[in-house]
């Protein structure tokens, strides 16, 4: 993601050149259990009565699915590691999870003896990704799911973060244009289809991928339909999704479920790239429960509601919630929604019971669980080796010291102290562009981690390393500069609460010098105090013309800024990332260490 919640980046080809050259779960069941049915078969298939063995009536079909990887080979860190576990006694307790040898050992054994095993997965497998994968263009994630025997997956909002051309190459496979092959093989691509069935060429008015993929075994059918929500243009550079359109998810579907009705694929789970919010973090959380409430809260709600009764399960993500619940279909009837939280750290365990007699699933006893990839079974050997090969050639570069630090700079808050340290660190690259740079802006949600003082390696307290600053910053959006009108400038900080930002506002982070009042007794637009703004001490005057640097995914209109995409006289530079690794190194030392800036220039009343 370039940008919001869970979400973006554009090309990496300047950054990756540069670089390589200095390196030389809860159980939500239907009505009845699938033994209640009559000739069920929890085990495969049932036998026959000579000793020869033959299809039953009803066969047990096993999806196992995850969703939001996001390029995790290794264990996440820190909190990003955890799941929340409720106890037996009603208190929780966080559980360490993740890391792609570890999940392969469970989705293995968890497919074991049972020949109707299918893997799926929600989207945003890569983007926003660690340097072990990000910094060769998610290649490694690709290789490492193509091991993990992955069926399917819909695509995310993340996919598009290099654009079309890009996610076609890690479908099909082929060395990357830029930069060339990064071993002596030439990239493969992905084993599995990416399905992308409300995504569609301009020109051709035709999907981008496939939209939808069955899967047959022994006479058993089970379509697959993947879409992402249609707001991706939303949260992803316009460079990313130009040349497509994205159209509504609920439509899509019910229109490719009916297609494969025709096909006589009457079992069809939908992957959808879009999410909700449970009441509780804990993923084994019961949201069926009495006294739940609605379970699950959020987009996901509305396309459940109304996503075709033909559909047998859904299959979400974006959100990185954990959630195995029923939510009613259109007619009524439960229907399980599942989410397994992001970064490899949950996958889903569903039995689906298929009909053979009428080729559906027999809803009733579809069941679902949410299982933790805990850490402590036995690495897959092949996992490490893989992982082994990419930190080799990823380390050299990673571990190079770019600054230091006197304490954690954090990204928390409405304005953190890492926003305004890497809005100076825009400004202070803009005017090595244009000395006529007023000011930055810089959108939370590219903000994807904060920079901590104790070490991560070997590199000793204090320490910000390039691999850090890249978790960070792993974007690779460019940093532009623009000339906007005051009239604009006062519009653009409006706009983080109105329109579509109304709700749940994105405050920018600011550069110093840019002043203002943030009221939140008040609301809309009006909850930013025009008569506060300053540069420098002096009111914002809106018939002046102020040059801001932004960087390319706000420049594209990104989060609910309009008028950011409206700004003249564009200038592009180098990637954030540069911009962040230049200051750090101009403003530090080991004796002489930045300081956590104070996050003071929004005054906020509440």
């Amino acid at each position: 993601m370039p940008a919001t919640s869970p979400a973006h980046h554009p090309r990496r080809s300047r950054r990756t050149n540069r670089l390589l050259a200095t390196a030389a779960g809860v159980l939500t069941a239907g009505a009845l259990a699938a033994a209640a049915l009559p000739g069920s078969a929890t085990a495969g298939e049932n036998h026959g009565s000579k000793g020869g063995t033959h299809p039953g009536r009803y066969q047990d079909v096993q999806l196992l699915s995850f969703n939001d990887l996001h390029g995790n080979l290794e264990p996440p860190t820190g909190s990003s590691g955890w799941v929340t576990e409720i106890q037996p006694d009603g208190t929780t307790k966080s559980v360490d999870a993740g890391g792609v040898e570890y999940l392969a050992t469970h989705l293995r054994k968890a497919r074991k003896g049972n020949r109707y095993s299918i893997t799926a997965a929600g989207g945003d497998m890569v983007g926003a990704s660690p340097l072990i994968s990000g910094l060769f263009h998610d290649e490694p994630t690709i290789e490492a799911l193509n091991k993990l025997d992955l069926d399917v997956t819909s695509v995310g909002n993340h996919e598009f973060d290099e654009g079309a051309a890009e996610l076609r190459r890690l479908q099909y496979g082929g060395c990357h244009p830029v930069d060339g092959c990064y071993t002596d093989q030439e990239f493969k691509g992905a084993d599995f289809p990416y399905l992308a069935a409300n995504v569609l060429d301009e020109k051709t008015k035709k999907p981008l991928l496939k939209p939808y993929w069955v899967w047959k075994r022994n006479g058993v059918n089970v379509g697959f339909i993947g879409v992402t929500l249609e707001s991706t243009p939303n949260i992803v550079s316009a460079e990313g999704v130009k040349g497509l359109a994205f159209k509504d998810e609920v439509e899509t579907i019910n229109k490719y479920a009916q297609e494969l009705q025709r096909q006589g694929v009457k079992s069809i789970v939908a992957l959808i790239h879009e999410g909700g919010f449970p009441a509780s973090s804990s993923y084994n959380y019961d949201c069926d429960s009495p006294g739940a409430g609605d379970g699950i809260s959020g987009p996901i709600a509305d396309i459940a509601k109304n996503v075709s009764p033909q559909v047998d399960a859904l299959v979400t993500g974006h959100t990185h919630a954990a959630y195995a619940c029923t939510i009613p279909d259109p007619s009524g009837k439960p229907r399980t929604v599942t989410s397994a939280a992001s970064f490899g750290r949950l996958y889903t365990d569903t039995t689906l019971t298929y009909d053979r007699w009428t080729g559906d699933i027999a809803r009733t006893a579809v069941k679902s669980v949410n299982h933790v990839v805990t850490r402590d079974v036995r690495e897959a050997r092949d996992m490490t080796r893989l992982i082994r090969k990419w930190n080799t050639l990823a380390t050299p570069i990673g571990s190079r010291p770019i600054g230091y630090i006197s304490g954690d700079i954090v990204r928390d808050g409405t304005e953190s102290p890492l926003g305004d340290l890497i809005a100076d660190a825009q400004l202070e690259y803009g005017r090595t562009l244009d000395a006529e740079t007023d000011l930055a802006l810089m959108n939370p949600g590219g903000i994807r981690a904060s920079l901590t003082h104790a070490a991560g390696g070997k590199e000793g307290d204090g320490v910000v390393t390039f691999a850090e600053a890249f978790t960070v910053q792993p974007f690779a959006n460019t940093v532009n500069l623009q000339d906007f009108t005051g009239a604009q400038l006062i519009q653009a900080l409006k706009e983080q609460v109105s329109g579509p930002n109304e709700a749940a506002p994105k405050i920018l982070q600011i550069s110093s010098g840019l002043t203002y009042t943030l009221d939140l007794t008040t609301s809309g637009a009006d909850r930013v105090v025009t008569d506060s703004i300053l540069l420098n001490g002096s009111p914002i005057d809106p018939s002046a013309t102020y040059r801001v640097a932004t960087n390319s995914f706000l420049a594209g209109g990104g989060d609910g800024f309009p008028t950011l995409g409206q700004g003249t006289n564009d200038l592009v530079g180098e990637d954030d990332l540069t911009a962040l690794e230049q200051y750090l190194t101009a403003h530090s030392t080991p004796t002489t260490p930045i300081a956590p800036p104070k996050a003071d220039r929004i005054t906020i009343v509440r």
